[in-house]
């Protein structure tokens, strides 16, 4: 995984596509490629019976110029970065800083996508591949481009809630102080528990249930885990949060309500 720093100073954490993701893709795109170049010849020589050889042979060549550069650097361009394979595999071509692709960066990878791929038969592609942390062929160094990995498995959001034996203490305890950069923190170890090693994990939520028992009163019943603290008070902070906003919302369309009842009066 890569990240860039944008503008804003906000981390973002990009996926660069594998190698074997990038080759099924590549291949999907040469087969489509050839099929578009082979169509295209089939026509121009049942269609073209009346002409002579150099004729035919320069239309055949304009055929294959066609299908195998012009028509991946106009849907690349298009498209923003997509074609067949990578709508397949799920993937995206983008610059170095994570923006989209210009025509100039398509056209770099449609002309050195020629000779790397058809005039090398591939190799040329894969030996620069093999040997680049984000799986880059020649075109894609030269256009300051890469191959980015736009499906990638989405983390359900763990919602907090207060465990049975805590529900009582919880509903009546004060957690209306806990300040929102501590329950952002806490929140944040809700989501991510799960992944961290159990002695770091238990560390974590004890040093978070300290923290937020400052701002909790009364203090919960002896023997409650930190995990199980942490829970129940973000569970009912939300809850709380929730019936505020509902009631707001309630407030604010009977207001409403009231406010078209009133008669209109004009100026004379």
């Amino acid at each position: 995984m890569s990240s860039i720093i944008t503008g804003e100073a906000v981390v973002l954490e990009l996926r660069p596509a594998s190698f074997a993701a990038r080759a099924l893709g590549l291949i999907i795109d040469v087969i489509s490629q050839i099929a578009l170049a082979i169509l295209l010849i089939i026509l121009i020589t049942s269609a073209s019976r009346d002409l002579d050889d150099a004729a035919i042979q320069a239309m055949v060549l304009s055929s294959v110029v066609f299908s195998v550069v012009i028509v991946p650097v106009t849907v690349e361009t298009l498209t923003r970065g997509r074609s067949l394979g990578k709508l397949a595999t799920g993937l995206r071509i983008v610059r170095d800083d994570g923006g989209s692709i210009r025509f100039r960066h398509a056209l770099i990878r449609g002309l050195l996508g020629f000779l790397e791929i058809y005039l090398t038969f591939g190799g040329l592609a894969i030996g620069v591949a093999l040997f680049n942390d984000k799986s880059k062929r020649l075109g894609d160094i030269v256009a300051g481009t890469y191959s980015l990995r736009q499906r990638v498995p989405s983390t359900p959001r763990i919602m907090p809630v207060a465990p049975h034996h805590l529900q009582t203490w919880v509903a009546m305890a004060d957690i209306g102080r806990v300040p929102d950069a501590t329950a952002r923190r806490a929140g944040t170890f809700v989501q991510q528990a799960y992944l961290m090693a159990p002695a770091s994990r238990v560390n974590m939520a004890a040093s978070l249930a300290s923290e937020l028992a400052r701002y909790v009163a009364p203090p919960p019943p002896a023997g409650t885990i930190p995990e199980d603290y942490i829970g129940a008070v973000l569970g009912e902070r939300r809850n709380r949060e929730l019936t505020r906003l509902r009631q707001a919302e309630q407030r604010n369309a009977t207001v409403g309500e009231r406010l078209r009842k009133l008669p209109f009066t004009h100026d004379s």
